[in-house]
């Protein structure tokens, strides 16, 4: 191939570029007028929308201060505790003052409601949360034992904590619900959301989970938004915790009602197991077999299995 042949083709590539490229401007011109109709979702104005990628950070700052020391390289003892603890909880203070700020006044702005005067509420409510951490704490502790004495392959704590996405989702579930309860908007649900990304374990931030807690393997799990879960219950994986099927019409009348069941203290909710319905509740101490469908109320200290399947053998079958 001669020097005038290559330069004559990328003549030409260098011409067709520049033609493809001097169609962008029209498409940027659809692009901004598609901004102004209501059937198309942007967020566009003066004021930012909360940030996924902060709060996800805010997530890794949060298992830093809530299991000091195993998700840092550096070294933590008693010399460095305090001074760890003290640069950890005030970045971890101004990123979520800074992302609530942003998620209240966003909802102010879309509702059109009086000032809230936002960023008080937004440095208020993360130096509420900072306080309720040393709880969070306590009670994440009695899950990381629940899941220790519930799975015989468990060797040490250290293992569940650094790698078992059951104790991972119900982490995330507790900061997200601490917020949940304290009124903040949007930012729990993008917490539990992307928790559900990586473990396939779909807590509602708003369900009320009680002590002791262990989703073993865990992929698969639902937990709807008003389930009610006591004390030292196990999940294992592919159990669902839902509503019945509505019409939309249906949908608004109950936005804000119990949709989902409850589940009392010590039940053990076996893989594949369904159990639906504002009305159903699985009473204390009762076993759910894995596969069964529920959709009425269960007594307590009650075994509830599917009848076994009749398997055939057949000698020789390839």
């Amino acid at each position: 191939m001669d020097a005038k042949y290559k330069a004559d083709q990328c003549t030409a590539e260098v011409e067709t570029t520049n033609r493809f490229r001097k169609e962008i401007p029209e498409i940027v011109g659809r692009l901004v007028f598609s901004c102004g109709r209501e059937d198309c979702f942007d967020h566009v104005g003066p004021e930012p929308i909360s940030s996924r990628e902060s709060i996800i950070d805010i997530i890794q700052r949060a298992l830093r201060i809530l299991y000091p020391g195993y998700f840092v390289r550096t070294r933590i003892d008693e010399v460095n505790l305090e001074y760890y603890f003290g640069q950890e909880v005030t970045a971890f203070f101004e990123i979520l003052s800074e992302q609530i700020t942003l998620a209240v006044r966003h909802e102010c702005l879309r509702y059109s409601q009086p000032c809230t005067h936002c960023q008080e509420r937004g440095e208020e409510a993360a130096i509420n949360f900072g306080h309720e951490m040393p709880n969070l704490r306590a009670l994440l502790a009695k899950d990381v034992r629940a899941a220790y004495e519930g799975d015989p392959a468990a060797m040490s704590y250290d293992e569940i904590i650094f790698s078992y996405p059951g104790l991972f989702a119900i982490t995330v579930y507790r900061v997200a619900h601490q917020l949940h309860e304290q009124g903040v908007p949007l930012l729990p649900r993008i917490m539990t959301e992307y928790s559900h990304s990586l473990t396939g374990i779909d807590i509602h931030p708003g369900a009320h989970i009680g002590e002791s807690v262990f989703i073993d393997h865990g992929t698969g799990v639902v937990v709807g938004a008003t389930t009610e879960i006591g004390n030292r219950v196990r999940l294992y994986q592919g159990v669902t915790l839902g509503a019945l099927s509505i019409s939309k019409e249906e949908a608004e009348v109950l936005r804000n009602k119990k949709r989902h069941p409850t589940i009392e203290d010590d039940v053990i909710i076996y893989a594949g197991a369904t159990i639906l319905g504002g009305d159903t509740v699985i009473g204390a101490r009762s076993v759910i077999g894995g596969n069964v469908w529920i959709t009425e109320s269960v007594p307590p200290d009650t075994t509830v299995f599917l009848k076994k399947p009749e398997l055939v053998f057949k000698k020789g079958a390839k």
